[in-house]
């Protein structure tokens, strides 16, 4: 018992001092965090995170220059023994909340619009993702009620330090996919580009053709495996898909930080937190990271279950020649049972809400 006792205090200062190194700022604030429970602790039942994955993207190459491509809840009910990821389709055409901090009135746009309008205007750069992720958040518990209680920015780029430090991940590529971030030659020389809208890829050097992933499963390395996740457009169900592939790629990640040979070893282990530091903006509401990994650790990778929504199906309305994906009402309900810590009922009667691993 003493042993194993020195043992957790060891790791919990290994993860302390190495996750000192994370970003840290209040992204939620307001009526999106969730409420303080007695004793200060807001992790002790049900806890919803909301993680946001960011394209810092070369100037030029879009009207702005961060936007956020993925929005993922991570749900854990009171339990501590699941978790699930509900991919919120960025295209989902919503009502966006007044903003007093950048005097914005409000618009009707799709979710992802609302980190760019309150990205917008003056300030650091940490400043300015915190207000787009906060007014992000807003938008989303004015929509589903849902409050968090922690939240993560993820910078793709940064985010590709952690899987290389990992040495890759494991991935099963359900269909061809072909990118449109990079590019490689004869020789294998693998380049970065980018992608125009209305125009199509930029940057793609004289006898080098766009990456493809074929069907399969096969280790992957960093770069080929955030690229794979990113790819939406010649997937047969475009943001949907992509929505899997992320998820799946989380699920990887998470599987590979804690197999044997992460976790048995502490340079290993400390070497994956920092790269995570360099990958994350996070936001405790005041919980110690190292509190939150202990508290969680009853979550094995394994027990990451997909959820998408609209069951995966397109739901599609065009206005003003812009097409938008609306929630259906069985959407909307599975939402409120994430909300309420009740998702693992609404799967049990729509399990075609669960996405394939």
């Amino acid at each position: 018992m003493m042993l194993s006792g020195t043992a957790i205090v060891g790791v919990r200062v290994v993860i302390g001092s190495a996750t000192s190194n994370i970003e840290t700022t209040n992204l939620l604030g307001g009526e999106a965090a969730a409420a303080q429970r007695p004793g200060g602790n807001n992790i002790k039942g049900a806890v919803n995170l909301l993680l946001v994955g960011i394209d810092a993207r070369p100037r030029g190459s879009s009207e702005t220059s961060v936007l956020a491509d993925t929005i993922i809840v991570l749900h854990i009910p009171a339990s501590h023994d699941q978790a699930y990821l509900v991919s919120i389709p960025r295209d989902w055409r919503v009502d966006i909340p007044a903003y007093d901090k950048i005097g914005f009135s409000g618009a009707t746009d799709k979710i992802n619009a609302a980190f760019s309008y309150g990205y917008q205007g003056g300030g650091t750069e940490l400043e300015k993702r915190a207000r787009g992720f906060s007014l992000l958040a807003h938008t989303i518990n004015k929509l589903t009620g849902i409050t968090f209680n922690g939240a993560a920015i993820i910078d793709f780029g940064g985010f590709e330090a952690v899987v290389k430090e990992l040495g890759g991940v494991n991935m099963c590529v359900d269909e061809r996919a072909e990118s449109i971030h990079l590019g490689i030659d004869k020789k294998g020389k693998i380049y970065k580009l980018w992608y125009k809208e209305g125009v199509g890829i930029q940057d793609l050097p004289a006898g080098a053709k766009p990456v493809v992933h074929e069907k399969g499963c096969r280790r992957m390395s960093a770069q080929l495996a955030l690229d794979y996740a990113r790819i939406r457009k010649s997937l047969s169900d475009g943001d949907y898909g992509r929505q899997r592939h992320q998820q799946q790629l989380i699920k990887a990640i998470a599987k590979e930080a804690t197999s044997k040979g992460v976790i048995t070893n502490p340079l290993k282990l400390n070497n994956v937190i920092k790269a995570a530091g360099k990958a994350f903006i996070l936001d405790t509401q005041g919980i110690p990271v190292e509190d939150f990994i202990f508290t969680l650790r009853g979550v094995a990778a394994n027990d990451l279950v997909l959820i998408k929504t609209n069951a995966g199906d397109f739901n599609t309305v065009t206005l003003g020649g812009v097409e938008y994906q609306q929630l259906n009402a069985e959407s909307i309900q599975m939402l409120a049972a994430v909300r309420d810590g009740t998702l693992s009922d609404f799967l049990l009667s729509h399990p075609q809400y669960v996405a394939k691993a």
